[in-house]
């Protein structure tokens, strides 16, 4: 170590973490070697022109992140990661493979928003009473939420024993805002979120863009494996978890009982928070109680009318332990720029009147309609699908790779979502899987088409696409 000074030219941030992820860096590219010892703290104050305090606390911020122990008397010493592989190679920019702007004439199978049941004609009848009931509320900022858009959310949230009180809510723009905003409001940048290798990835997309680094626990059939979430949490320590327990996305597990105890009692220990998107579980009658019910002190759970009434709409909201509450709707607010009036209001009425409820069953009807013709035309075929949930996983046959397939698919004008898609970073992991939807084409033919050009695909094998034209 005699030579050894780290790179503070890269990255952002205070000193102090920059030092830490330079040291981390070095450690993980075999610069400073398992077992080394890190400089004396004025030693290394001096040759970097900073202060002892500094340096204290990125061998502080190194220790917190189970990468060095610190011995009084000897010096900080780097622990060997268990379990850990290594690269030579910088984190990448994650990016989506997914289709913004659909190309021209193509079937939309990469899409899981609540499909059209005629709630359009319902939407604008609320609409147009509540232009008419509060045209000055419309016109201006909302400075201030009503009572009703929490008792909304804390209807609607409520699922099994699991139920809300209004002060825990924070009403949102969807889903995805009401995540960010606590991801924004309950860490800063340089924390590690926890996700599992296949999720919805564009929170931790979204996340790295405000400056959270991302660590991956690794899963199993039965979901999220307790044990590595626990060596995750004593050698990364992150300050969160995103996790979806009921029907994930994209692979349709649902955590046993057993495992949301277990991952309670990991997240407990390291204190933990628990962000529990039930936006899918929302759609089904999984009786397990939710997450929130093992650790009602650290879980935030987020759901929306996304999936299940209008994706339009935009309505979301979140139940967290009252003390975030204000943190997480101020951060709301910088993060979005503020809730809309009209859409908070158009949720809240659907709610408190039944109305969504009502469209919510229709959804989950014409869904299982769609997804039978699913379980008729791909069947021999593995996959996994649930009757009321919008989309399928389906395990491609040897020797279809799943980006491959996917750019089959295109060519056939179908658009679906590769496993990349569902990476929340970099993972060795590979599953030779797609997930496609069934929700957005307007007619269940339709449907029968695109899931017809799947199962010949299938049959095909390779043989059957050529990428060249």
């Amino acid at each position: 170590m005699t030579n050894w000074l780290p790179d503070l030219t890269a990255g952002s941030g205070p000193l102090y973490q920059r030092l830490a992820d330079s040291i981390e860096s070095d450690i993980d590219r075999g610069v400073i070697d398992v077992g080394a010892k890190l400089p004396p703290q004025r030693d290394l104050a001096y040759d970097i022109g900073t202060t002892v305090g500094t340096v204290g606390r990125a061998y502080q911020l190194l220790r917190e992140r189970g990468l060095v122990s610190g011995e009084v008397g000897r010096g900080t010493y780097v622990l060997a990661q268990q379990s850990e592989t290594k690269s030579d190679l910088p984190p990448p920019d994650v990016q989506g493979t997914r289709f913004i702007d659909a190309p021209s004439g193509k079937l939309r199978f990469d899409s899981t928003a609540a499909p059209d049941i005629g709630q359009g004609a319902i939407i604008a009848e609320v609409l147009s009473r509540i232009a008419q009931e509060h045209p000055y509320d419309i016109s201006s900022y909302t400075r201030d939420f009503p009572a009703r858009w929490y008792e909304a959310g804390a209807r609607w949230l409520s699922r099994n024993s699991f139920k809300p009180a209004a002060d825990a809510i924070v009403p949102t723009l969807g889903t995805h805002a009401a995540v960010m905003a606590a991801i924004a409001a309950l860490t800063t940048p340089g924390d590690y979120v926890a996700f599992e290798h296949l999720t919805y990835s564009q929170i931790s997309r979204s996340a790295g863009l405000i400056g959270r680094r991302t660590v991956l626990v690794a899963s199993d059939e039965g979901g999220i494996d307790p044990d590595d979430f626990e060596r995750v949490c004593a050698q990364k320590h992150p300050k969160m978890m995103f996790l979806m327990p009921t029907a994930k996305n994209p692979t349709l597990v649902t955590l046993s009982a057993d495992r949301r105890q277990a991952i309670a009692r990991v997240a407990r220990e390291y204190n933990v928070v628990l962000i529990e998107d039930d936006l899918y579980g929302d759609l089904t009658d999984d009786p397990t109680p939710l997450l929130a019910e093992y650790a009602p002190e650290r879980t935030i759970v987020a759901g929306g009318l996304s999936k299940s009434v209008a994706a339009g709409v935009r309505g979301g909201w979140l139940a967290c332990p009252p003390a975030y509450r204000h943190r997480i709707r101020v951060a709301h607010k910088m993060m979005t720029g503020g809730l809309p009036f009209l859409l908070a209001e158009v949720g809240t009425r659907l709610v408190l009147s039944g109305q969504a409820g009502e469209i919510r069953k229709r959804c989950i009807a014409e869904i299982g309609a769609r997804i039978a013709i699913v379980r008729e035309t791909l069947s021999g075929f593995e996959f996994r699908a649930k009757d009321s949930v919008p989309f399928v996983w389906l395990t491609l046959p040897d020797p279809w790779l799943s980006g491959t397939f996917k750019n089959a698919c295109l060519e056939h004008g179908v658009l679906i979502d590769d496993e990349d898609e569902f990476k929340a970073g970099r993972s060795e992991q590979v599953f030779h899987g797609v997930r496609f939807g069934v929700s957005q084409p307007r007619q269940s033919k339709d449907v029968a088409g695109g899931v017809a050009v799947i199962r010949r695909l299938l049959e095909e094998g390779r043989a059957g696409y050529d990428s060249f034209s």
